[in-house]
């Protein structure tokens, strides 16, 4: 009999394993754009990976970087530019998602870049591997290296939407080479082996945000103290670096409508491998400098002495492969025929569900981590590429159940607890809030919720007579929707 479940198992791991790689996506021509690019990622990261005019690029999402607007910012761009270049007009180009183990791989020629994201750990490895020692490029671009307007219809990527007031901003990314803290909290001014090759970026939310506005809007100044803020002191970022890297400047172009500001690594000499690693951390912290000492904890793990511990990383990448495999084995659906194409959507879509299984925030109905720049999808819109309709941090409840109901289904409880600790951790403003409008003890969530537990304002409305319930939005689609 144990022969017998021995045999069963095999044959389910086996026929998951092969069915997983059938479902793998290939491309055998580079990209025009980000919008024909490839979603990678792993833990509550996200990459979109596309190769566009010989330049390996990607943009890098994580769960829960909500900006001072409530809107949810990507950690900006990364372009990577070999010399000799193998992707500018390479004959044998191929880029797959290998979806089994959960990372995507780049090749031409005798060049490889293998692309992927810890699971169990806050890291974008990025490994090139050539056959001839090769010169290699790196620069991060961000489009927030100064404070940005919000232009007319870019609301609706925040929780003001239609209705931004007047001379709303992004507020700026701070980005240097210069400072980093210890792990005494110190700044370090003589950093070994990385000094040269380290960038340090983040973005923190000043202490007055779009929270403020709302708990003001909506008539709950009075117990604003006892009230869970998510937005205010939240910081997010992380550093770039490779060991054979180092900086060669700053350059401002264009990209997709939107100018932005590259900095710029040179591999140091010509190598057959180079690996570059971004370590990211997002916390709330009352000063910069502590939310510094989480990002340098985070870093200690694969830089533990100033030198990229490799022992360290292939026991991650062993472990993040590990779990990928597994996830592959809860559920999965093989068909043949007509039914085939609808089943590899399954998959992918899965995989794009497993890409933020462990994000502090429920995964997004309208895009997830893998937005890309709105211009490929209506030219009408060239905003930056953080845009997404239905905002960030505001949630679309009734669209948000069903992204994690099927989870019950497919056996993925691991990654239900975002969405229960989004409730759990909005309960006491939803108390209050029906203490304030109803005198009672009840708890009332609304549809269209913002990530403090209060309606959209906008769906509030910024225009409602006095003599309206203020426990209700001032909106006929929502007004008497209760399906949370």
């Amino acid at each position: 009999m144990k022969r017998f479940y021995l045999i069963i198992t095999i044959l389910f791991v086996g026929v998951s394993a092969l069915w997983s790689q059938h479902a793998n996506v290939i491309w055998n021509t580079p990209s025009r754009n980000s919008s024909e690019s490839m979603p990678c990622g792993g833990g509550d990261i996200g990459m979109n990976i596309w190769v566009e005019d010989g330049d390996v690029m990607f943009y890098v999402s994580r769960s829960g970087t909500f900006d001072e607007n409530n809107c949810q910012l990507k950690q900006g761009r990364v372009r990577l530019r070999l010399s000799p270049n193998p992707f500018k007009d390479a004959k044998d180009f191929r880029q797959e998602l290998k979806l089994k183990d959960g990372y995507v791989e780049i090749t031409a020629g005798n060049t490889q870049i293998q692309f992927w994201v810890d699971v169990f750990h806050p890291i974008i490895h990025v490994e090139v591997t050539n056959a001839q020692p090769l010169q290699t490029e790196v620069f991060y671009e961000n489009w927030r290296y100064q404070e940005r307007p919000v232009r007319k219809g870019e609301g609706q990527q925040c929780s003001y939407k239609w209705a931004p007031p007047k001379g709303t901003v992004t507020e700026a990314d701070f980005i240097s080479l210069d400072k980093i803290t210890d792990s005494t909290g110190k700044a370090e001014t003589n950093r070994t082996s990385i000094k040269r090759n380290q960038l340090l970026f983040y973005h923190r939310n000043p202490e007055q945000t779009v929270f403020d506005v709302v708990v003001a809007q909506q008539g709950m100044n009075e117990v604003k103290s006892q009230m869970m803020n998510p937005l205010k002191n939240l910081t997010f970022g992380g550093t770039l670096f490779g060991e054979n890297l180092e900086f060669a400047g700053t350059a401002d172009d264009v990209y997709a409508g939107t100018d932005y500001r590259a900095w710029k690594f040179r591999s140091s000499k010509a190598a057959r491998k180079e690996h570059i690693c971004i370590v990211l951390h997002t916390d709330q912290t009352e000063t910069i400098e502590e939310w510094e000492q989480g990002l340098q904890t985070a870093l200690q793990r694969i830089v533990p002495k100033g030198k990229v511990s490799s022992k360290t990383i292939i026991q991650d990448k062993k472990q993040t492969r590990s779990w990928w495999n597994s996830f592959w084995q809860r559920s999965f659906i093989e068909a043949e025929g007509e039914a085939k194409e609808i089943t590899r959507n399954y998959t992918l879509f899965r995989y794009m569900l497993g890409c933020n299984a462990y994000g502090s925030v429920p995964t997004k109905f309208n895009g997830g981590l893998f937005t890309f720049d709105p211009c490929h999808v209506d030219e009408k819109q060239s905003f930056t590429p953080d845009y997404r309709k239905w905002g960030g941090g505001t949630m679309t409840a009734q669209n948000q159940r069903l992204v994690y109901w099927p989870m019950l289904k497919s056996g993925d409880f691991d990654m239900m607890p975002s969405q229960f600790d989004f409730y759990n951790r909005m309960l006491k403003n939803a108390e209050l809030r029906s203490r304030i409008y109803w005198q009672h003890d009840g708890a009332c969530f609304s549809e269209q919720i913002e990530n403090f537990g209060l309606p959209n304002p906008a769906e509030y409305g910024f225009k409602r007579p006095d003599w309206f319930d203020k426990g209700l939005e001032y909106n006929a689609w929502l007004e008497y929707e209760w399906d949370t």
